[in-house]
């Protein structure tokens, strides 16, 4: 059983940045592809960035990239979101989340099997 637990949100203000963590316990999420989503009001929960169980191969968001890196420590179990030159617009609800199904860093939503309960990014302008 995987159990995650965000944390790292908070309020910033635009330009700034925030580093968001998402720890398994139990460090079993090891050979799982794990994503990062966020879901503000009146937007379908979108996928933010994926990496592969090696973290070797990362995706994201075409509004993300070159502002935030996704990493992982398979063996601190933790996996980690760093998000530079923050806008308004990144405000949300983030969720980190683990794919059992595929160990291959992928934007397919329907695959990840484990989810967060989610912490808040506000970025006030």
């Amino acid at each position: 059983q995987v159990r995650l637990v965000e944390s790292g949100g908070g309020l910033v203000q635009a330009g700034g940045s925030l580093r968001l963590s998402c720890a398994d316990s139990e460090r079993t999420f090891g050979s799982y592809a794990m994503g990062w989503f966020r879901h503000s009001p009146g937007k379908e929960r979108e996928l933010v960035a994926s990496i592969s169980w090696d973290g070797v191969n990362t995706l994201y968001a075409d509004s993300v990239k070159g502002r935030f890196a996704i990493s992982r420590d398979n063996a601190e179990g933790t996996v980690y979101l760093q998000m530079y030159n923050l806008k308004p617009e990144d405000t949300a609800v983030y969720y980190c989340a683990a794919s059992d199904v595929t160990g291959v860093a992928t934007t397919s939503r329907a695959w990840y099997t484990y989810w967060g309960q989610g912490t808040q990014v506000t970025v006030s302008s």
